[in-house]
């Protein structure tokens, strides 16, 4: 499967994450693919539909696709822009009972309740928050017997805006590790580095790597 990524994105250490966002998502109108993340559409291929919460969810291709196979979403982004363009696609797919898009700043707070299955696809921002709270504070939002399935880059495509040849990416183990979470309540279910290929803004493709975490919860911490 093909995963766009966007080259425009730049870093901008101490900008808020609306004030970068909504402007990025205005300038650009991408032809709408409706296609979920390739990993995400694996793992929940048998997966019984429950409650799903998406962060950052983008234009919605992730919470679409989950919602017409009869899961229940409640799917975040900061951008109202981008939010406005999944309730259309949501509207037109006759899905706007399974599907719920509601603005977040994610580094701020999260929907209230649990999950059976919490979405986190590529969450990278050049705006500086605390990824590792953000990903700690989704995990507390994981039913118990519930997925928790995060999906980061461990590589840079030709067209990204970070070509630092000196730049090293964690191993999915490293990753993990930076959660802190509690051995005894999270089961592993995937812990690996993926391969895909990926397509550019300007039809290129390439080869790349990404790092997998998938862990069902198994308890709940007293």
């Amino acid at each position: 499967m093909t995963t766009h990524e966007d080259s425009s994105t730049v870093p901008h250490p101490t900008v808020a994450s609306e004030s970068f966002w909504e402007p990025h998502y205005q300038r650009n109108i991408r032809p709408w693919t409706g296609l979920p993340n390739a990993v995400l559409a694996d793992i929940t291929a048998d997966l019984t539909p429950a409650s799903v919460l998406d962060i950052g969810c983008g234009e919605g291709g992730d919470a679409l696709w989950l919602a017409g196979r009869g899961w229940t979403v409640t799917a975040v982004d900061v951008s109202a822009t981008v939010l406005e363009r999944a309730r259309a696609q949501a509207a037109e797919r006759g899905l706007t009972a399974n599907v719920k898009f509601e603005k977040y700043d994610v580094s701020q707070s999260l929907p209230g309740g649990s999950f059976d299955l919490v979405s986190a696809q590529y969450f990278h921002t050049p705006i500086d928050i605390p990824r590792e709270q953000v990903l700690r504070r989704a995990a507390a939002s994981v039913a118990v017997q519930g997925l928790l399935l995060i999906v980061d880059h461990a590589s840079t495509a030709p067209w990204s805006w970070n070509q630092d040849p000196d730049i090293r990416f964690p191993t999915p183990q490293d990753a993990l590790k930076k959660l802190d979470l509690d051995d005894d309540h999270w089961q592993p279910i995937r812990v690996d580095a993926a391969q895909r290929t990926a397509s550019g803004p300007d039809g290129q493709s390439a080869t790349v790597t990404d790092n997998v975490i998938a862990l069902r919860r198994i308890g709940r911490e007293n």
